[in-house]
């Protein structure tokens, strides 16, 4: 007799055709115009990724904004700030509504562009003329004047950090006029114009002071200002002891470089401040954070001190959610994840690549439900033993240790298929371009996804893609939700789904509930 499972006419019956072609050139579901927005601002760098040049990215994300409304770019924006915690995007979207004169330019400005940093982008993005003009604006020109006349003390010093602009530019193309003398003094003083030494701000008379005397206190200012002053080990201590928790992990190796481990007592002081809970919650640091600052470490920061970090690792992951029923996680390790996360920047390239950002996550996945199963994907499943009870960064450094091959979106559902298994849940993470199992008029991922859900008709899908793409291999529906980023707001999001608290388009419509003029 026929094999009945082999020939069953029923087989991807209700799989959806596709209807649009992935950056690898295989069948794909295109995502809506709003959906795609959030992936590229979830997820986009505006450097080159493995299928997608900035050029190409920044063309992408120009024509969508064409088709959408204000609110939801504004919405977008504040989303990939605040939610996301990107940089580039954001102010390319806030630097779009100005370019249109939106309404929502203001609120979404002042929600976004929350530091220094995020100021200089946006003016570069605007003076660029990547967006149709090469100057600010009236109302943008007002918006960067506010935050210069209402930024603290701490914020500005921070914001004098940086070129391509520098604050300096910032502050004569837009001739502020603060109302406070401290604030006049800063600003001449900055742009290297006369000014009353005796109004500078306290910080920046310490610093003046210690430039002209060494023998003055370390003043309080950002380390880089202190950098080309040429410091010793002692003074190198006392920045790591009173920089800011993000500032020490960032720069643990500058640390080192500069002799502060051999001095007595250093290690264990910079060890306690890394994985101290109240100053890591203070931080809102997470894991995605403490992997990249692992991964960075060098061979000069004592064993000790990446310790530390990997005990802070572990401490990130409340944010984690345990998941009810069974479980499946499947991290693609296909050779395009091998990709920097954040894009090709050339010596600034991220040491994270997407590979260890969905093995972070399944192993993340994994402490919080020691049941999941799993199922590292290229072309086919990859075996590899996790455990649940070994830390996330051996766990995740095993998974990323894979790596190579095609990529077959389908295969961890074919090989769940193959052996009748069950679950509740199956989370991808992957950069979804998927092209080994390219065949037949629905993609193979939700033909397997049709088949797995005549075993478990309660079962739900969510795809994490941590790259900016438009399209996807599991159609969004209420069973199949696509998501993109790599923050913390993903699990919140996995979670509410898995909980059936959310229906197909979920996480456009959360981007669509904010609130612009509140939090």
């Amino acid at each position: 007799m026929v094999n009945v499972q082999l020939f069953s006419t029923s087989k991807g019956k209700y799989a959806p055709p596709t209807d649009a072609v992935n950056a690898a050139g295989a069948p794909a579901y295109a995502l809506s115009s709003r959906h795609q927005l959030a992936q590229y601002a979830a997820t986009g760098c505006l450097h080159a990724t493995f299928y997608a040049g900035a050029e190409a990215q920044l063309a992408t994300v120009a024509a969508l904004c064409e088709e959408l409304d204000s609110g939801f770019i504004a919405r977008t924006a504040v989303y990939a700030r605040e939610r996301g915690f990107m940089k580039d995007m954001p102010a390319l979207l806030v630097a779009i509504l100005a370019g249109r004169g939106a309404p929502e330019l203001a609120p979404a400005f002042r929600r976004v562009i929350n530091n220094g940093k995020m100021l200089r982008n946006v003016v570069q993005v605007l003076r660029s003329g990547a967006v149709g003009r090469k100057s600010l604006g009236s109302r943008p020109k007002k918006l960067v004047q506010d935050w210069l006349n209402t930024a603290s003390e701490p914020q500005l010093l921070a914001a004098s950090v940086g070129q391509s602009p520098s604050l300096a530019d910032v502050v004569k193309m837009v001739h502020p006029k603060p109302a406070e003398a401290w604030r006049a003094a800063f600003f001449a003083w900055l742009i290297g114009r006369p000014h009353d030494g005796a109004q500078l701000p306290p910080a920046v008379q310490a610093f003046e002071a210690y430039k002209r005397d060494r023998g003055q206190p370390l003043p309080d200012v950002p380390f880089q200002m202190l950098s080309a002053l040429e410091l010793g080990a002692q003074e190198w201590a006392q920045v790591a002891l009173q920089g800011s928790w993000q500032m020490v992990r960032q720069n643990l190796n500058t640390v080192a470089r500069h002799g502060v481990f051999e001095l007595e007592g250093m290690t264990g002081l910079v060890a306690a401040k890394l994985k101290d809970p109240m100053r890591l919650a203070k931080a809102k640091v997470f894991p995605y954070q403490l992997m990249a600052a692992c991964k960075a470490a060098s061979p000069e920061v004592p064993a000790a001190v990446r310790e530390a970090l990997q005990d802070a690792l572990e401490m990130s992951l409340a944010a984690v959610p345990a998941i009810a029923g069974r479980v499946v996680v499947c991290p693609d390790v296909s050779g395009s994840m091998s990709a920097p996360v954040s894009g090709q920047r050339g010596s600034a390239s991220s040491n994270m690549r997407c590979i260890d950002v969905a093995a972070l996550v399944a192993a993340a996945m994994l402490r919080k439900n020691p049941d999941a199963l799993v199922l590292p994907f290229e072309r086919d499943v990859v075996p590899c033993s996790v455990n649940a009870d070994d830390r996330v960064l051996d766990n995740a450094a095993k998974l990323a240790a894979l790596g190579g091959g095609g990529t077959s979106c389908s295969a961890p559902l074919a090989w769940l298929n193959s052996r009748r298994e069950r679950a509740d849940l199956v989370v991808f993470v992957s950069d979804n371009e998927s092209w080994v199992d390219a065949r037949g008029r629905a993609s193979e991922t939700m033909r397997q996804w049709e088949m797995f859900k005549r075993r478990n008709p309660q079962a739900r899908m969510v795809c994490i893609d941590c790259a900016p793409n438009a399209s996807t291999q599991a159609q969004e529906r209420d069973d199949v939700l696509n998501v993109g980023g790599f923050s913390d707001e993903v699990f919140r999001i996995v979670a509410a789904f898995a909980a059936g608290a959310t229906r197909a388009g979920h996480w456009v419509a959360e981007i669509e509930a904010i609130d612009l003029d509140g939090r």
